[in-house]
């Protein structure tokens, strides 16, 4: 029996592991990392960096807007390296009268009168205005804040509202179907009636945009008048025994349901063909 030389076959070659990728650098403006640190405010950080306060690499850098990789460069602070901050989470029922600003020149109460027993920056996230009482959030979580902000969220603010007269249920179903204002139509609203007296009605309205003083015009535009209006609700958080002008963290189940509190990212009625642009951090929502 004859046998058979065995086949020879070339050894497969196994496929080259693919070249080690190098991590690319995040690249930041200098203002923004010194905010985003949570320690100062964006105002704040470009006065610091000019005053010369900040060195990168060991070079005092004076342009807010220097980039930074912020995986490698060396950040300074007063010679100290940056840190981020402890992310802060606060809740505050404002009263009316107070501004929701830093500092006014006219010296009015602002909210940070409120916040004496406080040793950490924070900002206040969207804004009341100074006729305006209730619920807001303050914190130096950067990306928190966007979150809340973000008309493309949908995060729910629910009000109290007395209005200057009786509004009929047709009034009533206009807030909740939408209305047209000068900056576009609204999206529709919860709308509930607490209850009338002889001249006012008194009715709770549950919106998920940010424009200046919607509450207010939207009333409005139904021939009426805010006399009262206290933000009651941000999202599933309720004033529930919070004190007037006090204040308190917000629990980590508080912080999480508000980061889901949004109804994702559907479009808002077209405003006249054009795309509304999102409004800044603080811009004044009632």
């Amino acid at each position: 029996m004859r046998h058979r030389k065995p086949e020879y076959r070339k050894p497969e070659k196994k496929p080259l592991a693919p070249p080690a990728r190098k991590k690319q650098s995040t690249l930041k403006t200098l203002d923004r990392v010194l905010s985003k640190a949570g320690i100062c405010s964006r105002t704040e950080a470009k006065d610091w960096i000019v005053r010369g306060r900040v060195k990168v690499n060991g070079k005092p850098i004076k342009d807010p807007d220097h980039w930074v990789a912020i995986d490698h460069d060396q950040i300074l602070l007063d010679g100290r390296p940056l840190r981020a901050e402890k992310r802060l989470h606060l809740l505050l029922y404002k009263p009316k009268g107070f501004l929701t600003t830093y500092k006014d020149p006219d010296g009015r109460p602002t909210v940070y009168n409120l916040l004496t027993d406080l040793d950490q920056w924070v900002f206040p996230v969207g804004r009341l205005d100074q006729d305006t009482s209730g619920l807001l959030v303050l914190t130096n979580d950067t990306d928190f804040a966007e979150y809340l902000t973000n008309p493309d969220h949908h995060v729910p603010k629910t009000y109290l509202v007395k209005s200057s007269t009786l509004l009929t249920d047709e009034q009533l179903d206009q807030l909740r179907n939408g209305l047209e204002l000068k900056d576009g139509p609204t999206r529709p609203a919860k709308v509930k009636r607490v209850r009338d007296s002889e001249t006012r009605t008194f009715f709770e309205i549950t919106i998920t945009e940010g424009r200046n003083r919607q509450v207010r015009r939207m009333v409005e535009a139904l021939e009426s008048k805010v006399l009262k209006l206290v933000r009651v609700a941000i999202g599933p958080v309720r004033i529930m025994d919070l004190n007037i002008g006090s204040w308190r963290h917000l629990t980590p189940d508080e912080i999480r349901q508000l980061r889901k509190a949004g109804g994702g990212r559907t479009e808002r009625p077209p405003n006249k063909g054009e795309a509304r642009e999102r409004p800044p951090l603080d811009a004044p929502e009632e």
